[in-house]
């Protein structure tokens, strides 16, 4: 049986991302600050004497060659599976812990946690100035989880497989915030809504990935599913640096990820681009 996230996708390939105006006015009802407006720059501190953190270039950022984002042998990141012997394992092997499905239960909560570490830390938002919102985090959690969809996609039905996996563990974890953000009655309203969205942003993602599709089309649909708030088709011109940085990094991780080999994708041992103080030095590996 073809997994729901890419039958889904199947019956959504002609659409375009979701932009329906009526949604997000409802969806403004969590969060009641602009869905994805770059945030306005700080005032300076009246205290000459606090330190203040660099200013970052977002025009001299992810600029250097791709590179696989699997951690090395000896990384004290990477998650393994226990290696137990003698009457423990034999025990562990009749409860199913050695089975397929439970390894890709196990590999599709580490790939998750990577998702989150990226998504939930406070760089990736002071890199591109942007407000931590639920509308923002989820937007930027969707924009994760379609790379690594991708990624798995790329394995075959093996990798669809684990990415369904991948999909439940985050629906039960938007679920979680959905309701943690206030929204606890028609929970099952928002989650469609929600689900709509994810799906729409995912294949225009990948529609702008085709060899056929308009130069910047990667950076139109960037603007549209994250920065947006009026479903205006055009990056403002005043956010406009910050939505091509952000292109050249989600192109970056496309190709990041296409170089990272299917044991790191499938155990989870890999991590994205490192966002913690930024310069054109740090982001390379």
């Amino acid at each position: 049986m073809v997994p729901r996230w890419s039958r889904a996708l199947t019956h959504l390939s002609k659409l375009r991302s979701f932009t329906s105006i009526e949604l997000r006015k409802d969806f403004g009802l969590i969060h009641r600050q602009s869905y994805a407006a770059v945030a306005p720059a700080p005032a300076d501190s009246p205290d000459k004497s606090l330190p203040t953190k660099p200013k970052v270039s977002l025009d001299k950022l992810f600029w250097s060659k791709p590179c696989s984002l699997a951690l090395a042998p000896d990384s004290p990141l990477r998650v393994e599976d226990p290696m137990f012997e003698g009457i423990k394992r034999i025990v562990l092997k009749l409860m199913l812990f050695y089975s397929k499905q439970s390894k890709s239960i196990r590999g599709a909560n580490v790939i998750y946690r990577r998702i989150l570490y990226q998504v939930d830390k406070p760089a990736i938002y002071e890199v591109f100035n942007l407000e931590k919102t639920f509308k923002m985090t989820f937007s930027l959690l969707v924009l994760h989880m379609w790379l690594c969809l991708r990624r798995l996609k790329a394995e075959g039905k093996e990798g669809v497989e684990l990415g369904q996996y991948v999909y439940e563990i985050y629906n039960h974890d938007v679920e979680l915030r959905v309701s943690k953000a206030g929204v606890n009655l028609l929970l099952m309203k928002w989650m469609k809504e929600l689900e709509k969205i994810f799906y729409g942003n995912i294949v225009a993602y990948d529609a702008a990935l085709l060899p056929e599709a308009k130069q910047d089309e990667l950076t139109e649909v960037i603007w549209r599913n994250i920065f947006s708030d009026d479903g205006t088709a055009k990056p403002d011109p005043a956010a406009f640096r910050t939505v091509q940085a952000m292109t050249r990094y989600v192109r970056r991780e496309v190709s990041c990820l296409s170089l990272t080999d299917k044991e790191a994708m499938f155990s989870g041992n890999f991590m994205f681009t490192s966002l913690e103080n930024s310069s054109p030095d740090t982001v390379r590996r």
